[in-house]
């Protein structure tokens, strides 16, 4: 164990994300940090309770990795299971599947903007100081987003005085308010707060989407083979629960179609009139952080939203592939199978392998054997040297890669998808920036937007087609072949993948004699978060970190808005336990 080190910047924990995460930043004598240390603090062990059950259940556990991802971590468990078993799924599960995870990229990036990223770059103390007119002046010059009249935002900022005069900030607390490293006008932070109140009301709405399909939100009902909810082709029908292709499930028909129409209509109508406005408005008073905040150059996507089944990669909307070193000219495939591509290793984490703590493993022969040799808390220093995170550090051929909005939209940029190229390309203009932009910690934040509304515009093609389907007659969603186990090989294997809200996502299953004999997860936030690896090669937060200028070691900005723009979720990342190893408890399931 080091001892404490004055130049040592610690977060710990880092607050407005997902999860536990600590942060410990080496700075020289002027507050610039030369190395940064990402530690995630809590262990997982879904993979554990997973061992020995029937693959066809394993969604229900997986999904459970996070509340905040929701439905992600079941519908790649889903299809790791379709990919071992070989089994495709009717056209109109992949529509509804696809938009399910539509409407939860709009949901979580516009809430993640709003409730945990914006106030990084929005002082709300200071819009108490703003002309409410004035306010409404700049919004109606970006937009025309009903909601900006003088009075609006005077009620927003009598709201917001009321919280500050009584010292209840609430959701407000504990901010850096004042700190010089903010620059937007006091007008702007009013505008951004009550953006703020108006996403916690609209996302109350959009999420039924989920509730049509998948029965609730948070974690929605999915099935091997399709999707739960049955469609009704009948006017009449009142949305009782129905019988088909073999399973219940509340009825799709006209009344749920259009529920589903107005939540695509919401999410796009505050895509485009708030979150895109603001986050150029925002981004216009920051362009500084255009230029840092990059991390390791390299990008990796899986691919996602496929209009041809998972068997089809060149039918996906968003591209597989990895982008080295910042070539948008090369976009090199990923080979799933290969052992020598993906590989976790564990040189600075505390697991064991049974090949040796510095070789890699492929997932399919991943192992989760816990070996905490850490402090003990409280303790006010990690050593560094050795291992420090609950996390593992997943590399392709060896190299460390980015996931996430930035990498899709990178992706598609450089396969010459036209709408993100116009999109990119307006964005560059307007903020009189060049490609290089991107990549930065504002750009990572840019490219969430951006892809944003491509999903969005996208969720209503994705609408049509399954209506059109219906009113064709075809209104399957399950396909029954397989679901027997006897039919299943002895062993088997599959892997699931799909572009997670914060970046690509991968359930690896392998299965023999009808049970799960192992299962692992690499996730977006271990991409990202992840420690170093044995060469010393750090992970895209900690690189990112690196070069960072902190005005206030004290009040460290900077840290946290390079952090929230991968928009963390440790609880995805880390792999129970009580602090002796021993078991707390024993879930039975009859």
């Amino acid at each position: 164990m080091n001892q404490p080190d004055s130049r040592r910047v610690i977060v710990d924990p880092v607050t407005r994300i997902e999860g536990h995460l600590r942060i410990e930043a080496e700075t020289d004598s002027e507050g610039r940090i030369t190395r940064a240390s990402s530690a995630g603090t809590m262990v997982r062990g879904i993979e554990i309770i997973l061992r020995g059950r029937d693959p066809r259940e394993a969604w229900a556990f997986a999904q459970r990795i996070c509340g905040v991802c929701t439905l992600v971590h079941g519908l790649s468990s889903v299809r790791a299971v379709e990919s071992a078993l070989k089994i495709e799924v009717p056209g109109n599960a992949q529509l509804i599947r696809n938009l399910m995870i539509g409407a939860q990229y709009i949901h979580d990036h516009v809430m993640h903007f709003y409730h945990l990223h914006a106030l990084d770059w929005v002082d709300v103390v200071s819009a108490l100081k703003a002309d409410p007119k004035a306010t409404s002046t700049l919004a109606q010059s970006i937009s025309g987003y009903a909601k900006s009249s003088p009075g609006y935002f005077s009620d927003v900022q009598k709201k917001l005085k009321g919280f500050v005069e009584a010292g209840q900030l609430g959701i407000f607390a504990n901010g850096y308010w004042g700190h010089p490293a903010y620059k937007l006008p006091p007008e702007a932070n009013l505008m951004a707060v009550a953006h703020y109140l108006d996403a916690l009301a609209w996302q109350r709405d959009v999420v039924k989407l989920h509730t049509v399909f998948g029965g609730k939100n948070p974690h929605p009902m999915f099935l091997v083979g399709g999707v739960p909810c049955a469609i009704s082709i009948d006017p009449n029908h009142s949305g009782d629960r129905v019988a088909h292709a073999g399973n219940s499930g509340t009825a799709l028909n006209e009344v749920g179609l259009q529920t589903v129409l107005n939540a695509i209509t919401q999410m796009r109508m505050f895509v485009d009139q708030v979150y895109v406005p603001d986050t150029l408005a925002i981004a216009s008073f920051y362009k500084d952080w255009f230029k840092q905040g990059e991390g390791v150059g390299n990008f990796l996507t899986f691919g996602d939203f496929p209009a041809k089944g998972m068997s089809d990669p060149s039918s996906y909307m968003i591209p597989s592939g990895v982008i080295l070193d910042r070539d948008l000219s090369k976009i090199l495939p990923i080979d799933l199978n290969a052992e020598s591509e993906i590989q976790e290793f564990v040189s600075h984490a505390w697991y064991e392998y049974s090949v040796g703590k510095y070789q890699g493993l492929h997932p399919y022969k991943g192992e989760t054997k816990l070996d905490y040799t850490g402090p003990k808390p409280p303790y006010k220093q990690l050593d560094v040297e050795k291992d420090y995170s609950w996390m593992k550090s997943p590399r392709w051929k060896g190299k460390a890669v980015e996931v996430g909005p930035l990498a899709r939209v990178l992706m598609m940029y450089a396969s010459g998808h036209e709408q993100t190229k116009e999109l990119v390309g307006m964005t560059l203009k307007n903020l009189d920036l060049p490609v290089q932009a991107l990549y930065s910690t504002m750009g990572r934040t840019a490219a969430r937007t951006l892809e944003t509304k491509l999903v969005a515009d996208a969720m209503q093609g994705w609408y049509d087609q399954l209506v059109a389907n219906i009113k064709a007659g075809d209104v399957k969603t399950f396909n029954e072949t397989k679901w027997d186990p006897s039919t299943w090989p002895s062993h088997a294997q599959g892997v699931g993948v799909m572009e997670a809200p914060r970046g690509g996502l991968s359930h690896w299953i392998v299965i023999d004699d009808q049970k799960i004999s192992n299962y692992q997860a690499i996730v977006p936030s271990t991409w990202n978060a992840g420690p170093r690896d044995a060469n010393g090669n750090q992970g895209p937060y900690e690189a990112a970190l690196k070069g960072h200028q902190l005005i206030d070691v004290k009040q460290p900005i900077e840290i946290l808005r390079t952090v929230h723009s991968f928009d963390p979720c440790i609880a995805c990342a880390v792999h129970l336990t009580d602090p002796n190893g021993k078991e707390l408890m024993q879930v039975k399931v009859t």
